[in-house]
C-alpha cells in the first residue's frame, strides 16, 4: 500500500540535486583565482523537473551504478554557462556563486522539511502519530 510514494522519491532527488549542485559551486570557489578556468554549474532543480517530468527515468548516480561504464558519471547535467572573463580568462564570480549556495542551502533544507513533514503525515494515517 505504501511501498512508492511519489513525494518521499521527489524529496530524495531534491536533497541529491542540492547535495550535487552544491560541489560543483565549490568547486568553482576552490578555483575562483586559477587562470582559465570557467565556472560551471548545475541547473536548478525546478528548471530539471519541468523540463524532464518527474519521471526523467533512471540515472547512474556514480561510477558503475546502472551498468554505467567506470569513470563515467551520469547524474545531473553539468554546464559551463556564458560568462564575462576576466583579464587572466576566469569565469567565476563570488558573488553569483555565494548567491547560488544560498540558493541550495535551501533547496536542501526544503527537501529535508518536505520529508519530514510527509513522513509526519504518513505516521499518523497508520495510527503511529
Amino acid at each position: 500500500m505504501f511501498t512508492d510514494l511519489n513525494v518521499f522519491h521527489m524529496a530524495h532527488a531534491m536533497a541529491v540535486h542540492a547535495g550535487q549542485r552544491q560541489s560543483v559551486i565549490a568547486q568553482n570557489l576552490a578555483n575562483a583565482d586559477t587562470p582559465g578556468y570557467r565556472a560551471r554549474d548545475i541547473e536548478p532543480f525546478a528548471q530539471l523537473v519541468a523540463k524532464h517530468g518527474s519521471s526523467a527515468g533512471m540515472r547512474a548516480n556514480r561510477p558503475g551504478h546502472l551498468n554505467a561504464p567506470a569513470g563515467e558519471f551520469a547524474g545531473w547535467p553539468v554546464h559551463t554557462p556564458e560568462a564575462p572573463a576576466d583579464p587572466n580568462k576566469n569565469t567565476v564570480s563570488l558573488e553569483q556563486e555565494i548567491l547560488k549556495s544560498v540558493e541550495v542551502k535551501r533547496q536542501h533544507d526544503r527537501a529535508l522539511a518536505i520529508y519530514k513533514s510527509s513522513l509526519s503525515i504518513l505516521r499518523t494515517s497508520i495510527g503511529r502519530g
